[in-house]
């Protein structure tokens, strides 16, 4: 058994933030979400893994490197343009050849790992095992019609969707998932779609069997995706705290402090996580909340958001909440006259104001 991971695209419903970062390495718990993806499959035995990536770029690569690190061994396969799930796995079957496999989409989240699916994969001796979830929103995914216990259709982001579940970003597949994606065409919107590649299995007699995600599972495509998988990661976190805190500060519940960070005449209240290096200074850090490394917080308030690496918050009037920050990203108190609000704002950013 091989891993096949998705780590290419565009990201473009999270920018500005993906401007300048790729979207499967925007932390989530000060954590790189391939990561996530990664662990996963390791855990569950896998030793040869492979990430498609984009072509231009080799961001990836740098930050992930050899696999060494979780004990795999990680071979790279460059997409030259966005083309679809279905690319995606044509694009790998030089490297998986005829081993089954577990395709994982980079930027999906599951508690509890695979290993569970692997093994129903295995028991199941289906060609195609598609693991579900219900979700409030089908449209946004690829969607099975089931019929007494059997999918009988799966349709790519329907405008009607035939049921309440969406096809989650783990699947199983054993070598003929790749006549599926050779012999589909493109969709209306130029993409080969993994979803008409069940399909084809399915109209050709293929046995594609399925099982329901019963814990969490999230699709971190949105901003407000990525703030619920941060506070569900931050809710199963255990304290540590290896940084410092003085007399004055209350640090209370599952909160980690990180090497290096001071926490100095402030509250903390968890789950939370400070990362390495930070200062957090006459502040409220509140729950759900992750400060990247070398962030400096003062006499400010936050709750609830994400703040990546190297940022300064300071002398900030309201408390932010629900926020995602990039990085080296400043948010100060204007001085001088008159008062003003003052903005320098990339592109396709989002500022709200009280």
């Amino acid at each position: 058994m091989k891993a096949l991971i998705a780590s290419g695209g565009r990201g473009t419903r999270l920018r500005p933030i993906t401007h300048t970062r790729n979207k499967h390495l925007i932390p989530i718990a000060n954590k790189p979400i391939l990561h996530y993806a990664i662990e996963a499959v390791a855990s569950a035995g896998i030793r040869d893994v492979v990430i498609v990536v984009n072509a231009d770029n080799d961001e990836v690569q740098h930050v992930i490197g050899t696999g060494e690190r979780w004990g795999v061994r990680i071979t790279y396969v460059p997409q030259a343009q966005p083309g679809g799930l279905a690319q995606v796995v044509a694009l790998a079957e030089p490297a998986i050849g005829k081993d089954k496999f577990i395709f994982y989409l980079g930027d999906n989240m599951v508690v509890g790992g695979v290993k569970r699916f692997i093994d129903e994969f295995e028991a199941s001796r289906c060609n195609c095992f598609l693991t579900l979830s219900r979700v409030p929103d089908p449209e946004r995914f690829g969607v099975p019609e089931i019929r007494d216990g059997r999918i009988v259709s799966v349709e790519e982001k329907p405008q009607h969707p035939k049921s309440d579940y969406a096809v989650a970003g783990i699947y199983l597949y054993d070598h003929h998932i790749f006549e599926a994606v050779r012999s589909i065409t493109p969709s209306p919107r130029g993409e080969l779609e993994i979803s008409d590649a069940h399909q084809y299995l399915i109209d050709r007699g293929l046995t594609v069997g399925f099982t329901e995600i019963t814990g969490w599972w999230k699709d971190t495509g949105k901003p407000n995706d990525l703030l619920e998988a941060n506070r569900l990661i931050l809710d199963n976190i255990a304290p540590d705290i290896r940084g410092s805190v003085d007399s004055r500060s209350h640090v209370a519940g599952k909160v980690i402090v990180a090497d290096g960070a001071k926490i100095v005449n402030s509250v903390i209240r968890g789950p939370a996580i400070i990362g390495t290096g930070c200062v957090i200074e006459d502040s409220y850090i509140g729950p759900f909340s992750s400060i990247g490394d070398s962030t400096q917080v003062r006499k400010s308030e936050i709750e609830y958001s994400i703040i990546l690496r190297g940022s300064r918050i300071q002398d900030v009037g309201i408390r932010l909440e629900g926020c995602i920050i990039g990085n080296d990203v400043e948010i100060v108190r204007a001085g001088g006259k008159p008062l003003v609000h003052r903005f320098l704002i990339g592109d396709q950013s989002r500022v709200e104001l009280v």
